[in-house]
């Protein structure tokens, strides 16, 4: 086979660039802009800490280089699926990889779907695959192994691959229809033993295709930094159109589309050279892409409205058959006789007379429907219907009716199309109220979040107020003590619809708010202060944490603690990007005299031993009234001891949790906590140093100190800390003895053998107060098994002893199982 002119072929391709079809692929290729789309597989690779996630062409590469003959991909619309199908092909013909193939043959199905007839698959590679020499043909056919078939766009396809509709055939020479010929090449009774990669979005015909599928996501956070990056010149703006994007749209899987980065880069890049304000939601977005694209038309008013009415009816059409294309006769059906020579900017237009017209984007389908559905002055069928009927169909459609009913969003649209229609609208937001009001009444936070989506498209105040504000939504849920508790954790809120929501939730009775991994950054924090300060809030439990709240935001969340009204007692913000910088501000917070801030958690942020010493200073005034802090792995030093120590020592501090965690303290350090722990009526009654860089005198300090009678120590965290049976064994002689008031300790990873068991055991059997004991990750052997499950079976007061990841064999699992207070 002539590799040359394979791509030459791919080369000279007549399609080209649009922004809602994307950029082409052999353009993306050549230009040496491709990004490979990642795999769910990689995905997992990723979250799991791998450096280097295998990409989609690694994964299909992989697969085709053993013995695997059949990849399916599937993906969504615009996921990189056909570039990627392109850079397969152009990489074998430049020699690059897959050389086993000597043949690779490259068909999209919305092609196949125009060819009618009988014909032998020697006839199709010949007549359709013109760089396939003749003389070629018949010695590929004898040997399927050395052959690839590359089939695109399976979604497109109109016939079915069910292979009970067809009578399969053998024979490569035979003639045969062309849905007969698919068919019994993709079962592999003709060519049997050709390889296959098959792409396509989601459909039922996947269910006849057996192979190994790879599921396409297309672009996640790096990749969409690195395609910005590209498409940019200047660095600068390329991060600000990111961030744009990501703020605004980040929340929406379509932005893993490459092909919607590609339009959502070009509508940016246009409007930042015209100096002109980015658009804030989704829906504004797509009313500026509509606009651009009937002004290059040049049409007059009347003319594009008559044109998005077609278009509308075409994508009502497309979506309620499911058919992804339509004939020149159904096109003049909808009113498109006129428009035929415009249509290319909305449509791909194909087939050999230019007779098969297909959307170059579903979410441009779905929007023309809704501005269609709005521009429509006949008598309407309803919202509601409306809706209905396209209901499984459409994913967007009443997120583009909300933002195309406030007068502000289509106020571009009109200035090219006329008018909306004004019953339509009113139609749309009685029909908005009424299922809102009904949606926040029930208990289902998907609708709840659905509700909030169509609000932010919408970007109106007065709506928000008109239906978060009425009685029986949410907010008034909230507010009359239905729930105390909201938990948004994990919804991809982000910050334009928490500002929404917190229009609901300043005049609220909840106590607990819970925004765990929510996509927030330092734009809500006013917002959010403002909420703190209602003189009705009852808000006493939040959880930021994972947002990107950083020191600016959490300096203006402080000022709230200053206020009279705020009643915040528990404040969790783990990785929020804070540093020493923010905790002057949480500092003077707690000293007010109106803060009721009782426990924070600053878990993972580079608080350093400089932010440690600042709140030491506030831990020794009166007015402080924190009794728990968390400074799990916040990058402290020894160094921070003595400011700790000073703030232990002093008669006001009321902490009774600390937790230094993951951070180098070493031996002197702790020793000077040690010091303070001593000191008479000192309230600490949870300490954690796991991972401290101890050594045996600290725990010889920690067993002194919990025997001493001064200490009110109900729970020790020091595992990880490798100290081995003679150093834990002086925890050991403290949980013996009578003053000790120890419940839990933990002494995970200290490198206990068998040795340490027998001290172990007449330890817990002479605590009055031991509970819990953890033991994980040490070297304990089945020898120790009976003295371990006599002892939990004789001590009632034990609840619980953590056993997993020592040396235990299947032999002693059994006599393990017989105490159901021990894990293993």
């Amino acid at each position: 086979m002539d590799k040359g002119s394979v791509l030459t072929h791919i080369l000279k391709s007549n399609d080209m660039s649009t922004l809602l079809g994307g950029e082409l692929p052999v353009s993306v290729i050549s230009n040496n802009k491709y990004i490979s789309p990642l795999t769910a597989e990689a995905q997992a690779a990723d979250r799991n800490g791998e450096e280097d996630p295998p990409s989609l062409d690694c994964a299909i590469h992989t697969a085709l280089s053993g013995e695997i003959k059949s990849v399916i991909l599937v993906g969504p619309e615009g996921s990189g699926k056909t570039t990627a199908l392109v850079k397969l092909v152009m990489g074998w013909a430049k020699g690059e990889h897959l050389q086993k193939f000597s043949y690779v043959f490259h068909f999209r199905f919305r092609e196949l779907n125009s060819l009618d007839g009988a014909l032998s698959l020697e006839t199709l590679l010949l007549h359709h695959q013109s760089h396939a020499p003749p003389e070629s043909v018949p010695l590929l056919l004898q040997k399927p192994e050395d052959v690839l078939f590359v089939f695109d766009d399976l979604d497109r396809y109109k016939h079915s691959l069910d292979p009970s509709v067809h009578t399969l055939c053998s024979d490569p020479t035979r003639a045969a229809s062309v849905p007969c010929l698919v068919a019994s090449l993709l079962h592999g009774s003709l060519m049997k033993g050709a390889a296959f990669v098959v792409a396509t979005r989601p459909t039922s015909g996947l269910e006849f295709l057996s192979g190994t599928r790879v599921k396409v996501l297309g672009f996640l956070k790096p990749q969409r930094e690195a395609y910005f990056s590209g498409f940019f010149t200047d660095p600068a703006v390329a991060k600000k159109a990111l961030m744009h994007m990501e703020r605004t749209l980040g929340f929406y899987d379509v932005c893993a589309s490459p092909k919607f980065c590609w339009t959502v880069c070009s509508v940016y890049k246009s409007l930042m050279d015209a100096g002109a304000k980015l658009p804030e939601t989704l829906s504004q977005l797509c009313v500026d892409i509509l606009v651009h694209l009937i002004q290059t038309l040049s049409l007059n008013n009347a003319s594009s409205r008559d044109l998005v009415l077609a278009l509308g009816k075409l994508a009502s059409h497309c979506f309620l058959n499911q058919h992804s294309s339509c004939t020149k006769e159904e096109m003049d059906s909808f009113g498109f006789q006129q428009f035929l020579t415009s249509v290319g900017v909305f449509l791909h237009v194909e087939g050999d007379q230019s007779d098969v017209f297909s959307f170059r984007s579903q979410l441009m389908q779905e929007f023309l429907l809704a501005a269609s559905f709005f521009l429509d002055k006949s008598p309407s069928e309803g919202v509601e219907k409306m809706l209905e009927k396209h209901k499984g169909c459409v994913k967007f459609l009443d997120f583009f009716m909300s933002g195309l009913s406030e007068p502000l969003q289509r106020r571009p649209l009109e200035n090219v199309l006329g008018e909306l229609n004004s019953d339509r609208i009113v139609d749309f937001k009685s029909w908005f109220k009424s299922s809102s009001e009904k949606t926040l009444k029930e208990c289902y936070k998907e609708r709840h979040h659905r509700c909030f989506h169509l609000l932010h498209q919408a970007q109106s105040e007065s709506l928000v107020k008109e239906i978060i504000t009425p009685s029986d939504h949410l907010a008034s849920a909230l507010s009359r003590g239905l729930t105390k508790e909201l938990d948004l954790s994990n919804s991809r809120l982000g910050d334009e619809k928490f500002k929404i929501l917190c229009a609901g939730l300043r005049d609220c009775k909840l106590h607990t708010l819970k925004l765990l991994v929510c996509r927030l950054t330092e734009g809500i924090c006013e917002h959010l202060a403002s909420v703190l300060t209602s003189a009705t809030s009852q808000l006493s439990v939040l959880d930021m944490r994972c947002n990107q709240i950083g020191d600016q935001g959490f300096t203006t969340m402080c000022k709230a603690l200053h206020s009279p009204h705020c009643k915040l007692q528990e404040l969790m913000l783990q990785n929020c990007e804070l540093t020493a910088a923010s905790m002057e501000a949480l500092s003077a917070a707690v000293c007010s005299g109106q803060s009721q801030l009782r426990k924070v958690d600053l878990t993972h942020n580079v608080i350093g031993d400089r932010g440690v010493e600042t709140l030491c200073k506030s831990l020794q005034h009166p007015l402080c009234k924190l009794q728990s802090l968390n400074f799990f792995d916040s990058e402290l030093t020894g160094a921070c001891c003595p400011h700790l120590m000073e703030a232990l020592m002093s008669e006001h501090c009321s902490l009774t949790e600390l937790d230094l965690s993951v951070n180098d303290l070493g031996q002197e350090g702790a020793l000077l906590l040690c010091q303070a722990l001593s000191r008479p009526g000192c309230p600490m009654e949870k300490l954690g140093l796991k991972r401290c860089e101890l050594t045996e005198a600290v725990f010889k300090e920690l067993s002194s100190v919990l025997r001493s009678g001064m200490s009110q120590l109900k729970s020790l965290i020091v595992g990880i800390n490798a100290v081995g049976d003679q150093g834990v064994k002086h925890l050991w002689d403290a949980v013996a003895h009578p003053n000790c008031l120890l419940e839990e300790l933990d002494v995970e990873m200290t490198g206990l053998t068998d040795a340490c068991v027998e001290d172990m055991c007449a330890a817990i059997r002479a605590s009055k107060t031991l509970k819990s004991l953890e033991l994980r990750n040490n070297t304990l052997t089945d020898v120790s098994v009976p003295a371990l499950v006599e002892v939990m079976q004789d001590s009632p007061n034990m609840k619980e002893m953590n056993l997993k990841y020592n040396e235990f064999s299947e032999e002693v699992f059994d006599m393990l199982d017989e105490c159901d207070t021990i894990r293993y």
